[in-house]
Formats: C-alpha cells, structure tokens, sequence
C-alpha cells in the first residue's frame, strides 16, 4: 500500500479520518508483533479522577470504535458515571499513534450478542465467572467459579452475561501522530462539534 505525502513531507490531509484510520491499521496488522488493535482507553469517574488500562479494540467505522467488557469493572462504572473517554494507538514498529476523544455509548443488544456469540466458549464462561475489577480472595475461588460455568454450560449455548456488552467511542477528534527527526513529528487534527458535523482539520507544532 502507497501513502501520499503532503508537499512539506508531512501527512497529507484525507478528507476522511476513518479512512486514514483503516490504512494505518493495515499497516500495523503487517508490522506489529502482537495486538496492533490494542488501545489505550482513558475514562474519568464523576470527581474527575482519570484512570487509563489497555483493551483491544473489536470493530470500528463511521459510528466510532467499539470495545467489549463488564460493564460492572472499573472502566464500566467510570463510564456510566461519565460517559466520555480518549483512547490511543500506538504502533512502535510505524513510530505513529492515533488519540481519539468522544462521548460513549453502549452498542446495541444485537451487536453484543453477535460479538459474544463469536467468542471462544472458554472466554464466554470467564466472562460469567470473573467479578471484574473486584477483589479476590485467592486465585482457587476463580476456578471455582469457572468450573462451576463450565458445568452449567458445558453442553448448551453460553447466553450473553447481562452484566456483559460493548461501548463506542464516537470520535469528535482524531489525532495522527507521525514521527520525524528531531522530535520534529508531525501531528494532524480532525475535529468536529457533533458526529454528523463536518470534520476540520488543522496541523498542530509537535
């Protein structure tokens, strides 16, 4: 895959961040040894506290980028409490990385169950098993509690845990962030006032 280049050397401007997204995501799925669908997700409670952990990102288009969890865990709680978050890529073999910042959402019952219908079976049981974020006592009551699903459902369809979705990120801005020498990187910005709003964008000094 070819990239243009803007005429400085810089990072030309798409007139669609997303699909910008999607290319450098093909170019890291080549180059990144493990994971280049990892991100950082940064999420604040109701005080204002940040609190940052990396997840992996499941599915992404126009709507935003989805990632799955307990919506009962620390980040789950956070959201609820306030329900924005920023996210970012980093991919060391490309020396880039993406940031992201946007409210969330909850997806759909639909696109939940189809995510977790797609998972492996001794995944579905863990996420019934596992207090997210919870304290535990030894690591012996966590098998207990996954013996105890894998029993239940180990000859039917494991159901979707109520307690078990997904979030989007819809993105208001969009940062693409390019190494150069020097620390003289290039940083290209998208940002928009609403999700149907137009995207404008700006170069920004490293």
């Amino acid at each position: 895959m070819s990239e243009q280049n803007a005429p400085d050397g810089g990072i030309a401007i798409a007139a669609d961040p997303i699909g910008m997204f999607a290319d450098w995501l093909k170019l890291a799925e080549k180059s990144e040894p493990n994971d280049p669908n990892a991100m950082a997700l940064a999420t604040a409670n109701a005080a204002g506290t940040p609190d940052v952990r990396m997840v992996l990102m499941k599915s992404f288009d126009q709507k935003g980028f989805v990632f799955y969890t307990n919506m009962q865990s620390a980040k789950g709680e956070e959201l609820a409490a306030n329900p924005q978050a920023a996210l970012n890529f980093h991919w060391k073999s490309l020396k880039r990385q993406v940031r992201v910042i946007g409210p969330v959402s909850t997806v759909s019952e639909a696109e939940a169950d189809a995510y977790f219908a797609s998972r492996a079976k001794d995944s579905q049981i863990g996420a019934w098993a596992s207090r997210q974020s919870r304290p535990m006592e030894t690591r012996f009551e966590f098998e207990k509690e996954i013996a105890r699903f894998a029993l239940k459902y180990g000859l039917v369809r494991v159901p979707r845990p109520p307690h078990w979705s997904g979030y989007r990120v819809t993105p208001l801005h969009i940062e693409f962030w390019r190494d150069r020498p020097f620390r003289l990187h290039d940083r290209l910005v998208y940002t928009r006032a609403t999700e149907t709003a137009p995207w404008s964008t700006a170069k920004f000094y490293p």
